[in-house]
């Protein structure tokens, strides 16, 4: 479970990297300014829980069930949460919203909010 954490980290980290620069140059010229704050919304809470799979996977022994559903929670939420946003802000500026990616989106947030809790709940254990 450690290097699950520490590979979601990484890669999370190195994507967030790639759509900050993509959406800061080639998608800026399509988006309004709306859409690419919201696009930056999705790369920021993208690398911010990146990090976080980094620290807890270097620093925890992540070998209970609740540590692991906390690593699923955060990996899932990510994926649910950032890359909804990205769906929605490139969907929009051709013209053709993925309106069922709206919902996703809060999903995805309470999946992170799951995982915060957890990682909360697990210091007081």
């Amino acid at each position: 479970m450690v290097v699950t954490a520490q590979f979601f980290g990484a890669l999370f980290g190195m994507f967030a990297i790639i759509f900050g620069a993509f959406g800061a140059h080639a998608l800026k010229k399509s988006f309004s300014e709306d859409q690419l704050k919201n696009f930056e919304t999705g790369v920021k809470y993208q690398m911010y829980h990146a990090l976080l799979l980094l620290l807890i996977g270097f620093n925890l022994k992540l070998d209970t069930a609740l540590e692991h559903t906390m690593v699923y929670a955060i990996i899932a939420g990510v994926f649910l949460f950032s890359f909804s946003i990205y769906g929605l802000c490139i969907s929009a500026a051709k013209g053709k919203k993925l309106k069922f990616l709206g919902p996703i989106t809060p999903l995805g947030g309470l999946l992170l909010v799951v995982g915060w809790g957890i990682l909360a709940y697990s210091f007081i254990l």
